[in-house]
């Protein structure tokens, strides 16, 4: 999780290639479904491979054993954790499935966000208020921002995955398409039973290595995990004081402004010019307001030093002015959906409002194969794009930004099936 190390789930983007967590280095991902652009082979097949694969399985595991053993790890340790491990096919099918469609970010929304997420984050926050707010005056970050995170990454402890973590990752290192990654991160796992933390048994997680409640990578709870009850161990799966403390901790090293909000849902003059709603694009809130930019429910945009303007689906959609704190959050998961979606969901467990700008609903997802159509077309009309490689990235954007011009209409960015069919006419 150094890009701070600071990659806590930094499991579904980095060994997910993008799926969802502190982890995942930004793109489709998000924002994508879990449809694999490839048929995933079935549990049958799967256990039809096991043998084949668990024989060269058991050679790899006794030479990662000799490894672990001159790097420190006690026989005590490699014995309690790894002789009973198996090789795990049905962890191979899943990195290896790539997302087909690109999904709509409010879809993602309206699930990261939906009501009854909201109302399970108030009730977590009163059961845990006193430890939530132990945390806040601790580590400067709000406890609905806590809270926020814990219901996205693992839906407050209801989802936060059942595989061993051990298994996935030896899994991974031995046949994944990461494995020096992998298996940095299984010797990682091992220093962490190494030092009582937690029973072999017990480090369950998603297939990618994420583990627990805050679905931290092992390198990640080393370097980030807190003990938040003072028992002497680090307990992310069972112990809730750690797994707040753990979660601030990891905020504030990574930047958190105490006292900032993450940012503000505003409304944009006409005739703005969206080639400035890039992350990269930043300046003080006063320049912003110089152009007009306002918040959605009046008063003034909060004080940032730098911020930016995004508009994730368009000139039809909401516009928001976010600072630091948003940029912080991007360091767990680095996806824009993601961090919208913990910005709004603390703001509802906090009372207040939610996005208010209504989303272009009738626009269809985009499949990768459409979006590598639409760059393309972009590359043969001469607006220069780079290499197709269906991730609608800034390149992408302000080459649909010219042709947009082009033809007269908004130049907002925003990739719609609409514009594919009229540049592929």
């Amino acid at each position: 999780m150094q890009r701070m190390t600071l990659t806590c789930c930094l499991t579904l983007a980095l060994l997910a290639g993008c799926q969802s967590g502190p982890a995942r280095e930004a793109s489709a991902a998000q924002e994508a479904s879990v449809a694999p652009s490839e048929p995933v082979a079935s549990d049958a097949a799967a256990d039809a491979r096991a043998p084949v694969a668990a024989e060269t399985f058991t050679a790899w595991l006794a030479r990662f054993r000799q490894e672990a053993r001159a790097a420190g790890i006690s026989s005590a340790t490699l014995s309690r954790a790894l002789d009973d491990i198996r090789y795990r096919p049905r962890v191979i099918e899943l990195d290896r499935s790539q997302p087909e469609f690109v999904r709509p970010i409010w879809q993602y929304l309206d699930s990261a966000v939906s009501a009854q997420r909201v109302t399970t984050g108030r009730a977590r926050l009163a059961e845990h208020r006193d430890t939530a707010r132990r945390m806040e005056q601790q580590y400067g970050v709000p406890a609905e921002v806590i809270v926020a995170i814990w219901g996205i990454e693992s839906n407050y402890g209801g989802n936060f995955g059942d595989f061993s973590t051990l298994e996935a990752l030896a899994t991974l290192a031995h046949d994944g398409r990461r494995r020096d990654f992998a298996r940095g991160e299984l010797l990682a796992a091992l220093r962490i039973i190494d030092a009582g933390d937690i029973a072999p048994g017990r480090m369950l997680g998603s297939w990618a290595g994420a583990m627990g409640h805050t679905q931290f990578i092992p390198s990640s709870f080393e370097a980030y995990a807190r003990d938040g009850d003072g028992d002497g161990r680090r307990d992310i799966w069972g112990s809730i004081p750690d797994v707040m403390a753990s979660t601030a901790y990891y905020l504030e090293r990574s930047g958190w402004r105490a006292g900032e909000p993450w940012g503000v849902e505003v409304a944009l003059p006409e005739g703005f010019d969206y080639a400035q709603t890039e992350l990269s694009q930043r300046r003080s809130s006063r320049a912003w307001s110089a152009q007009g930019v306002r918040p959605v429910g009046g008063g003034a945009l909060p004080a940032f030093d730098e911020a930016a303007v995004i508009a994730p689906a368009g000139a039809r959609g909401p516009a928001f002015l976010v600072g630091p704190n948003f940029r912080v959050i991007l360091r767990y998961n680095n996806a824009t959906s993601y961090a919208l979606a913990v910005g709004n969901l603390a703001d509802e467990i906090a009372g207040r409002d939610g996005v208010i700008g209504g989303w272009p609903r009738d626009e269809q997802p985009l499949a990768r194969a459409d979006v590598r159509e639409m760059q393309h077309a972009l590359n043969a009309r001469g607006f220069e794009v780079g290499t197709p490689d269906g991730i609608l990235g800034p390149n992408t954007r302000r080459g649909l930004r010219e042709y947009q011009a082009s033809i007269g209409e908004v130049p907002d960015g925003f990739a719609t099936r609409r514009l594919l069919e009229r540049l592929d006419h």
